[in-house]
């Protein structure tokens, strides 16, 4: 695919087309990394790294445990496990 190079402003832009942004998985107003890998153009959604602090915010601590939680810590020994 060949997208062309145009002038804005004092920059340039290449339109991408709506197919590739759905392959990308971003839509207008989402943000892309931009790295150049052995002399091509390598552009990527852009991810927000999450840190613990803010991961640890979102939990609700005093939500119960899922089921399956609850049999993974209560179920008994099938191998060699060592307590």
């Amino acid at each position: 695919m060949e997208l062309a190079i145009q002038k804005w402003g004092n920059s340039a832009a290449v339109r991408l087309p709506a197919a590739l942004l759905r392959q990308l998985g971003v839509a207008p107003g989402d943000k892309l990394s931009a790295e150049m890998q052995q002399g091509a153009l390598v552009l990527r959604a852009a991810r927000k790294q999450y840190s613990l602090a803010e991961l640890m915010a979102q939990c609700d601590l005093n939500a119960p445990a899922p089921a399956e939680s609850i049999e993974w810590e209560n179920g008994r020994a099938v191998g060699n496990e060592v307590w």
